[in-house]
């Protein structure tokens, strides 16, 4: 939602006029905005290994909104989406992941590569909504209208040709904020009125999905028959990675789990559980008991104003519900400038494979320089002392892989606490702060 009021978020909106149905049966419907901005360098790389902390274990469907970062990707987008769709089912209520995406429908082999993937995971919930693709469904005629000279998903243009603002900007008595509420496409990011087609495709979707349940639960109370008997959460089968077919574009060592990565996320917001933790310096099990440990948490100070549009802080500055526009999501680690800070330990959570993961904040491309090449700091694992050398700038630039796999010899090797622990050492002063932002561990 960044360069709009969060109030106009897709996530937003779509809670806005689905949760009314929910409520009608006694529940409650939550969206969870777990979205981050670019500045903080993330990217769909290492998002997508942490599903199990961005959103709640009780999640019932996960969005992924990350395509306009995807071009350029190559094929690591397919990797991503399909490692995104195996963990997922690792969770858990199994929930099916839904691709959000801004353009129409690829076609040839870019087609037919994202064809594939909603042929082999179709039966676990995938698929993709591209919005661009539905409006022109929708029989406007936006081809003529770009002969015209008029591209109503240019930049701030309001009206898309079927609507000129929200339905809730019907309402709005504001004529500034009213227009504001119309525009289809802020710049990458969508305005208002596209938000409120997103929400609406969706919401839609889900209703005809709650419908065809219904007839299901009424057929099977016309036959005399408890339908919780069939369907009540705790019949729900279980999933192994066995149960998942061969994978197509993710390697097998990584997305053939039967758990989901484990991701200690020091940014905000997150709704779900960590995997690593901060070691307290003075628990019995520390490996480190005793030295040094005085890392800080950091998050950026982001006032009110943080990622809206100028145009919505000129019209809601002296507004009382002006607190509808803040974002939540801030960029966060925890860092160390000097030797002053010793180092900080994190007990990494059971893990399948051995894979360990450090990303730094805050940019797309600080992964060597934090990190690799930093001869000022000292990483170490189960209290060996790991060679830089042997790491390498993995799933995006901003992340380091520490160890692939467990290691099989050596100091790091052994486990007797029945516990792995990771540890960095600031040794001297640091030119720029070494902040950790994620720990990802499989």
């Amino acid at each position: 939602g960044h360069d709009n009021c969060h109030y106009d978020s897709y996530e937003s909106q779509l809670e806005r006029v689905f949760s009314p149905v929910w409520e009608a049966a006694g529940m409650k419907l939550t969206c969870q905005n777990a979205g981050e901005g670019g500045g903080c360098g993330d990217d769909f790389r290492n998002q997508v290994y942490c599903i199990k902390q961005n959103v709640s274990p009780k999640v019932d469907i996960a969005h992924y909104t990350w395509t306009y970062f995807e071009v350029g990707g190559g094929g690591d987008a397919l990797v991503a989406r399909e490692n995104l769709i195996r963990w997922s089912q690792m969770l858990p209520r199994q929930p099916p992941v839904h691709t959000f995406s801004m353009f129409t429908r690829p076609k040839g082999l870019e087609y037919n590569k994202e064809y594939e993937l909603v042929e082999r995971y179709s039966k676990y919930g995938y698929n993709t909504f591209y919005m661009r693709g539905g409006y022109f469904a929708g029989g406007w005629d936006y081809k003529i209208e770009t002969e015209n000279g008029i591209d109503r998903f240019g930049w701030g243009y309001v009206g898309d040709g079927y609507h000129n603002t929200t339905r809730y900007g019907e309402n709005e008595e504001n004529p500034d904020r009213k227009e504001s509420l119309g525009v289809v496409m802020r710049n990458w990011h969508p305005g208002p009125l596209a938000f409120q087609f997103i929400s609406d495709a969706f919401a839609l979707t889900y209703s005809k999905a709650i419908l065809l349940a219904l007839d299901l639960i009424q057929k099977e109370i016309a036959n005399g028959n408890d339908p919780r008997d069939k369907w009540d959460a705790s019949k729900r089968k279980m999933l192994s990675k066995k149960s998942l077919p061969e994978p197509k574009f993710c390697g097998p060592e990584y997305c053939v789990v039967d758990e989901a990565p484990g991701c200690l996320n020091f940014e905000l917001p997150t709704f779900g559980q960590w995997g690593s933790k901060v070691e307290d310096p003075n628990d019995e099990l520390n490996p480190h008991k005793g030295e040094l440990q005085n890392w800080e948490i950091w998050h950026e100070a982001n006032d009110i104003w943080h990622m809206v549009g100028k145009e919505d802080q000129v019209i809601f500055q002296d507004r009382d519900d002006k607190e509808i526009c803040r974002h939540l999501d801030a960029c966060g680690g925890i860092s160390a400038t000097s030797s002053d800070n010793g180092m900080v330990v994190f007990r990494l959570p059971k893990m399948e494979v051995g894979l360990v993961v450090i990303c730094g904040c805050c940019g797309k491309d600080i992964a060597t320089e934090m990190f690799i090449n930093n001869t000022n700091i000292e990483v170490m694992y189960n209290g060996a002392v790991l060679d830089p050398s042997t790491w390498d700038v993995f799933p995006t630039n901003k992340c380091v892989r520490l160890l692939k796999r467990f290691p099989t010899e050596g100091a790091a090797a052994m486990n007797p606490t029945g516990h792995a622990y990771l540890s960095i050492k600031a040794l001297g002063d640091q030119e720029k702060p070494v902040r950790v932002s994620h720990v990802i561990t499989l």
